[in-house]
């Protein structure tokens, strides 16, 4: 196996599903005895990226200005010095694209991640240069080939994201203690009804009044539902938190709602709840929230679109509904909190799983 210099370009270091893959590959890296850098302008997960042994170039490749051109000639000098360069965002893909048309014929590899459903277009198209591909999903892959026709399908490599086992570990379900110690710091989540889990930040997309009206729905057949809203208090997202307090007001079930910021501890958040939703509006590139929480041995909804349905599909397929269809989502929440159903006893999606094809793909463009 050949020793590697793998550098990851991104435009922060701060909390996101990038973010969290890239020190999972730089873990990786480290661990099987390569060299590990990212090129960003650094962030809060900065201490723990160097915590893994990787190393990290400041530089601002990801701010949206002409003054990110100047950032070319160290960023050009950087990766003269690796034999890959992973880009995971497209701002940084451009800079790095460009930084290695400078280096002549002897330049590193050039791999790209498409973590997301971007709208197509010249500027998005730069996520489908990479020598390899790679998409989190089956779902992406789909995307890409769709919306960018000239695109060849042996290029893309589908390596879906992953949880560690060892963290989101099956705890016994229902849970007291965990539900008790969560009602300690949100009285309304208390009761003895199924407690209702969303998490997701405060953006409509995310579903939140899907949530709200099936709330009022169970309560209204007399079931002690609460529902924990994780994630719509932000910065900058005060108006949206006070519509769906509004909402829950008007229909009748301000009491049994918890909105609140996102929640550092998901494991113990899962554990305490009875049921997890996923109610994207928009199709998603992938959905860790359903791993995590079947995982954890929690049920899920969600809408049977994008990365969610085809991780509802392929793990769970009672949980997968018609999109946007809230007497299905009714009724088969009503089930649930009657009888919990078969939970898959493991799940194939695992970080290591993930880790272990990254690495396989780059000694494969090395050799």
């Amino acid at each position: 196996m050949r020793r590697l210099h793998v550098i990851q370009l991104l435009p922060a270091l701060d909390a996101g599903g990038v973010e969290r893959s890239t020190l999972e590959i730089a873990q990786a890296l480290v661990q099987a005895g390569h060299r590990a850098t990212v090129v960003s302008a650094g962030g809060r997960l900065l201490p723990a990226l160097e915590a893994i042994g990787a190393c990290h170039v400041r530089l601002p490749i990801g701010r949206k200005s002409l003054s990110v051109l100047q950032t070319l000639p160290a960023l050009r000098r950087q990766l003269a010095n690796a034999d890959i360069v992973h880009a995971r965002s497209r701002l940084p893909a451009w800079m790095g694209w460009w930084a290695l048309r400078g280096l002549g014929t002897r330049r590193p590899h050039f791999l790209t991640t498409v973590h997301g459903l971007n709208s197509p277009s010249r500027y998005s198209a730069i996520m489908t240069r990479g020598e390899r591909v790679i998409c989190v999903s089956q779902t992406v892959r789909e995307y890409l080939l769709r919306h960018y026709p000239g695109l060849e399908p042996q290029r893309l490599v589908v390596i879906p994201r992953g949880i560690d086992p060892a963290v989101f570990a099956r705890t016994p379900a229902p849970d007291p203690q965990a539900r008790a110690r969560i009602a300690g710091r949100y009285p309304a989540l208390g009761g003895t009804g199924p407690l209702l889990l969303l998490p997701g930040r405060g953006t409509r997309l995310k579903g939140h009044a899907d949530a709200i009206t099936l709330l009022a729905a169970l309560r209204a057949e007399g079931v002690d539902a609460r529902l924990w809203l994780a994630g719509v208090v932000q910065g900058g997202r005060a108006r949206y938190h006070r519509s769906l307090e509004q909402m829950a007001q008007e229909a009748g079930v301000a009491g049994a709602l918890a909105c609140t910021a996102p929640v550092a501890d998901m494991p113990e958040a899962y554990a305490a709840s009875d049921l997890v939703l996923q109610l994207s509006r928009r199709p998603e590139a992938f959905g860790r929230t359903v791993l995590e929480a079947l995982a954890v041995g929690r049920p899920v909804l969600g809408w049977r679109h994008g990365g969610v349905g085809e991780l509802l599909d392929a793990c769970f397929p009672a949980g997968a509904l018609p999109p946007f269809d809230q007497q299905a989502l009714l009724e088969r929440a009503r089930a649930f909190c009657r009888q919990t159903p078969v939970l898959p006893a493991t799940l194939p999606y695992t970080l290591q799983a993930m880790q272990a094809a990254t690495l396989a793909l780059y000694q494969s463009v090395v050799t």
